[in-house]
């Protein structure tokens, strides 16, 4: 039996990268895993298959998001599937890359859209299958500790959900669900796929441990805030970046 024995867990963004380490080490503690997919329903399905092929249970379900209408396309989903939740993990979020005065409104929009509107209107959405003692994840990026012009408004987003993070762990603290944030730093995923090594060993120079981070690091953070060993920890942003520049 695992320490999410008899849990229900909705991982967006949950098919692929982070999202997917997650759900998997989600349900390889007992978890039945919602394993949400934004347009990749193959990936998505691939994630449930591995999932059960470890003994656990999971279910791919699908909703964009970004755009009207998007949480509650999703809860009708997960509503098909499953009758409450225990563990909620705002995942899904996209970059955008560019300095300031490179930034277009739309694609400012649209990052705001998906990484901050979203998880709030999911979380509204929620509370009401959310069941008491339960559990609120998003995750944040070491970008709101250090400083990078390139990304500003992919920061900005993740400086909201830092701010939605602690108040929602005052505003909930008396059903007995913690809301905590976990900040990756540089990890390995399909995005720095096609890198030189050059640029990757400059990327892992950043971690005090010099390497690159993988889902599996986070994965593990999550799980332990996902689990009664972290009952006592609500409204705190969890630095998972391998000690990123600490000595700047």
């Amino acid at each position: 039996m695992g320490t999410l024995a008899g849990k229900t867990a909705l991982v967006t963004g949950g098919s692929r990268g982070i999202g997917r380490g997650i759900a998997e080490r989600l349900g390889r503690e007992g978890a039945r895993v919602a394993v949400h997919y934004g347009s990749n329903e193959a990936a998505a399905k691939e994630t449930v298959a591995t999932i059960e092929a470890g003994g656990g249970s999971a279910f791919a379900i699908g909703a964009e998001l970004g755009v009207p209408g998007d949480a509650a396309a999703l809860w009708a989903e997960f509503d098909r599937q499953a009758d409450g939740l225990d563990i909620l993990v705002n995942n899904a979020g996209i970059a955008l890359y560019g300095h300031i005065q490179e930034i277009q409104e739309a694609d400012y929009e649209r990052v705001f859209a998906i990484n901050a509107k979203a998880p709030f209107f999911i979380i509204q959405q929620g509370l009401d299958r959310l069941r008491d003692g339960g559990r609120i994840i998003n995750i944040s990026s070491g970008v709101t500790r250090i400083a990078f012009p390139v990304t500003a408004a992919y920061s900005m987003t993740k400086g909201a959900i830092d701010v939605l993070t602690h108040t929602l762990a005052h505003q909930l603290g008396p059903r007995g669900i913690t809301v905590n944030a976990v900040a990756p730093g540089i990890i390995e995923t399909e995005v720095l796929d096609g890198l030189p090594q050059e640029q990757k060993s400059q990327m892992a120079a950043y971690s005090t441990f010099d390497r690159i981070g993988q889902p599996s690091d986070v994965a593990d953070v999550v799980s332990f805030i996902a689990s009664d060993d972290a009952r006592w920890i609500t409204g705190q942003r969890i630095d998972a970046t391998g000690g990123s520049a600490l000595g700047l």
